[in-house]
């Protein structure tokens, strides 16, 4: 295990470089720039330039970047008045991460029961009643699904509160009420694609030899289903598991702009269109770290998953 955590780690840093030069020059080759305002004077402009190190070549700004980096100083915002990234974007962060979390358990505690108690009951009114609900939990958005539960569990029934984000220190309940709503929204979708996932896994171990070996040597049906077919209908699983954490750990623009949730999914596209090179860039590091981690937690819990990944590593 300690072999494919280093073996990870080592990855990331080639990577991590050639992810965040491409981004820098990308966003750098973009037509426009942070101050080029209707009304500013191109003299102005040059001097805010100077001021925060764009007139230098590329290679040097990337570089000056890099070592910002490594001691965990993002830079300042151009677009907000020089005010530290770090000091908006991460707890941006850890209010999306909080909303990524309840949203994952929710689909992990829905998705999965689901898409197994389906295989296990194909053909039958389960297997058609959890596919139609998975069906139509991928076919409505988040963009249609959070207005509905907006209108329905905070207007009408007036049950949960409908905008805002509630921290711990405000108590539990009103934490859990702020984020229950968000939470399901972001979350249906995820259990949908859960469950159809485990349930097309589950259902194509279940008619390999060894399963059918495994039966044939007398074992009950629950000890062939959760130690033989399980484990490996979630590899598939888990694979799928590793890019969505960090996708959703990051933020939903569309959930955080309808419950006008305070995150750092907004950050995605103003900043692109602002110009606003630092905070895109340290957008892009906080992704890169968080899919890396992800990953880092697939592959380790590949290992215990699968026996020939134990042997190998």
């Amino acid at each position: 295990m300690l072999r494919v955590i280093v073996r990870r780690l080592l990855w990331f840093l080639p990577v991590f470089c050639l992810v965040t030069g491409i981004t820098f020059v990308t966003m750098h080759s973009l037509p426009g720039g942070p101050f080029d305002k209707e009304k500013t004077p191109p003299a102005l402009v040059e001097q805010m330039e100077a001021v925060f190190g764009l007139d230098r070549p590329l290679h040097e700004q990337y570089l000056t970047w890099l070592g910002n980096v490594v001691r965990l100083r993002f830079g300042p915002s151009l677009a907000s008045r020089g005010r530290p990234v770090e000091s908006f974007l991460l707890p941006g962060l850890s209010v999306s991460a909080q909303l990524g979390m309840w949203a994952m358990l929710f689909g992990l505690l829905i998705g999965l029961p689901a898409g197994i108690v389906a295989a296990l009951g194909h053909g039958t009114w389960l297997d058609h009643g959890a596919t139609f609900v998975a069906i139509l939990g991928v076919s409505i958005p988040a963009i249609v699904l959070g207005p509905l539960l907006y209108w329905l569990f905070g207007l009408e029934l007036g049950w949960l509160p409908v905008a805002k984000w509630a921290e711990l220190s405000d108590g539990i309940v009103p934490y859990f009420k702020h984020a229950l709503l968000p939470a399901i929204t972001l979350g249906a979708g995820i259990s949908a694609m859960l469950a159809r996932l485990t349930r097309a896994s589950l259902l194509q171990v279940l008619h390999e030899d060894y399963i059918r070996v495994a039966h044939a040597k007398g074992l009950a049906p629950r000890v062939v289903t959760t130690r033989h077919a399980l484990r490996n209908a979630l590899i598939p699983v888990v694979t799928y598991l590793g890019p969505l954490t960090a996708a959703v750990l990051t933020g939903s623009l569309v959930v955080e702009q309808i419950f006008a949730i305070p995150g750092m999914g907004r950050y995605f596209v103003t900043s692109i269109s602002s110009r606003d090179y630092p905070t895109v860039m340290a957008v892009v590091v906080i992704y890169s770290v968080i899919i890396v981690a992800a990953n880092l937690g697939v592959d380790i819990v590949y290992v215990f998953l699968d026996p020939r990944r134990r042997d190998a590593s």
